[in-house]
């Protein structure tokens, strides 16, 4: 089996959905599939506009030049590629939507009589689409609704993001399989913590591992947490934000913990990333992630995966199996809510100790090897009902 990926940009700043494209890879490929990503990059880049692949993070990767914006990424040597190119591969796995390699992706293949996956990372629910409405309108009407009609199928990774997406825009053909993760990954880093969060050895940190963005809730989360911080009995407690965003965002948040004398409780650390992000995971008390929308929340199944509890929004797509296993606190994204939460979870290091073991129980069901063989079993069956030159109607 020859399968391409596509996927607009594979950097580590774009979040969650461009980590998971070559970790998706890199599990099929061990799996024993034959497996190309093509991608974006600068124009800087040094591999960029060659045309043949490099070894990116371990997977066979061809990188094309992209201008006109930072999402949109148009690159036309990206589609002259495709479309001299998709009919030598037996599937094609779209990542994302609303951008020109995806719709460049899907019209090879139409053309070409290659069945093609779409995986919309969480863009299509209804609260995604409300989001900059009148641009995403005229890209629906003019390209996305056509690729997400032509596919053979539609990649979420919860149950949750499928039933919203369907019900909302009567899509189908949705199947399910979540991101995973590797477990102990990192464990035996030689990187220490006092490297990466330097006087905080001795101190429980609350952590928030994400693009910091007013999507994310973390203005929330502040707002609670410098609250609880007026309770003694939580003075020994930090809030680590790990991440970067857009700067007057990140600038206010950062006034604010200026204006509450905050500065020795809250450590904005910029982004961390490899050794240095494993260790801050491995040694925090808690992971927080209460999203306003989230369709999988790949740092939250990251957290699980070291024995972390967590405390996430019903937003979360994950919110159902973390409440269900009991491997953390769920939280309405507002002050009080979120305070209270705080408190119990701060309050009871063996509740933390114990939901920290459920969690790392269930991230055991997200291993990649797993998921990898649940992925390809769907591939063999697209395949097999989307002979090139054939399209399926059959439901996944």
């Amino acid at each position: 089996m020859k399968v391409l990926h596509v996927i607009p940009g594979v950097s580590e700043r774009d979040g969650g959905p461009s980590q998971a494209a070559t970790q998706i890879c890199n599990a099929l490929i061990g799996s024993g599939q034959e497996v190309l990503l093509l991608t974006t990059a600068p124009n800087d880049h040094g591999d960029c506009g060659k045309g043949v692949p490099v070894s990116f993070q371990d997977v066979p990767t061809v990188f094309f030049p992209a201008r006109f914006g930072k999402s949109f990424k148009y690159s036309s040597s990206l589609a002259n590629w495709l479309e001299s190119n998709v009919s030598q591969f037996d599937l094609v796995h779209i990542h994302a939507v609303f951008n020109h390699s995806s719709y460049a992706a899907a019209r090879a293949c139409r053309a070409n009589g290659v069945p093609y996956i779409v995986r919309p990372l969480g863009t299509l629910g209804p609260w995604a689409m409300k989001q900059k409405t009148l641009r995403k309108k005229l890209f629906w009407h003019a390209a996305a609704k056509a690729m997400l009609q032509g596919a053979a199928a539609v990649h979420y990774t919860s149950e949750t993001e499928r039933q919203a997406v369907e019900q909302s825009l009567h899509l189908r053909r949705g199947f399910v399989v979540p991101l995973g993760v590797h477990l102990n990954n990192g464990a035996n880093t030689a990187v220490s913590i006092k490297h990466v969060l330097p006087g905080l050895e001795d101190k429980a940190y609350v952590l928030v591992l994400s693009r910091l963005l007013p999507t994310k809730g973390i203005a929330t989360l502040l707002d609670a947490f410098l609250s609880l911080l007026q309770r003694k009995e939580f003075m020994n407690w930090r809030l680590v934000l790990a991440g970067d965003g857009p700067p007057e965002f990140v600038d206010s948040l950062k006034r604010k913990v200026g204006e509450s004398l905050a500065g020795d409780f809250v450590r904005f650390t910029g982004w961390l990333d490899g050794e240095r992000k494993d260790a801050a995971l491995r040694n925090a008390s808690l992971l927080a992630l209460p999203s306003h929308h989230e369709n999988f929340g790949l740092c939250v199944m990251e957290a699980l995966a070291y024995g972390v509890p967590v405390l996430v929004s019903p937003q979360v797509d994950l919110s159902a199996e973390i409440f269900a296993e009991e491997a953390g606190w769920i939280a309405e994204i507002n002050k009080d809510s979120l305070e209270q939460a705080l408190a119990v979870a701060c309050s009871s290091e063996s509740e933390r100790a114990r939901r920290g073991q459920a969690g790392l129980k269930l991230a055991q069901k997200f291993d990649w090897k797993v998921i990898a063989e649940r992925l390809s079993e769907v591939y063999e069956e697209v395949i097999a009902e989307n002979g090139k030159g054939r399209r399926s109607t059959k439901s996944h």
